[in-house]
């Protein structure tokens, strides 16, 4: 009878025990409401998507950058967008057209943003490309 206890006990136990796994269904909302936030210039609700340890030198350097008037972001679209097998990170490919003043030449951009779960919710870890590489880098 023991011998019996001591193999279900760790069952029980595991069992209790929940693993945080990211929801997939989100993943597409979080990205298109990052684009949209970027496009209108929302800085402070892009800071919300991203991971707390980078949102205030996000922030800083957007008004160190004057982006509020000289960033702009003509167009976007999700390429891509793949999770990994833990479900607590994904990889997003993107391709957007912006241009920061004084330069009236268009960027035409592929980023790659890293997403992580982390919250309750899908956060931006980092990026390559665009606008915002220089302060949210691999």
């Amino acid at each position: 009878m023991t011998r019996s206890w001591l193999l279900i006990l760790p069952l029980c136990f595991s069992a209790c025990a929940t693993v945080p796994k990211g929801d997939i269904e989100l993943l597409k909302p979080t990205i298109e409401a990052f684009h949209q936030a970027a496009r209108w210039k929302d800085f402070q609700a892009i800071g919300d998507l991203l991971v707390p340890e980078k949102r205030d030198a996000f922030i800083a350097a957007r008004k160190a950058m004057k982006d509020e008037k000289d960033l702009f972001i003509s167009d976007y679209e999700l390429q891509d967008a793949k999770i990994s097998t833990d479900l607590l990170r994904a990889s997003a490919v993107s391709h957007i057209k912006w241009y920061r003043l004084p330069s009236v030449s268009e960027e035409d951009s592929e980023v790659t943003s890293n997403w992580v779960w982390k919250d309750k919710g899908w956060r931006l870890d980092s990026q390559s490309g665009g606008p915002f590489a220089s302060e949210l880098k691999l």
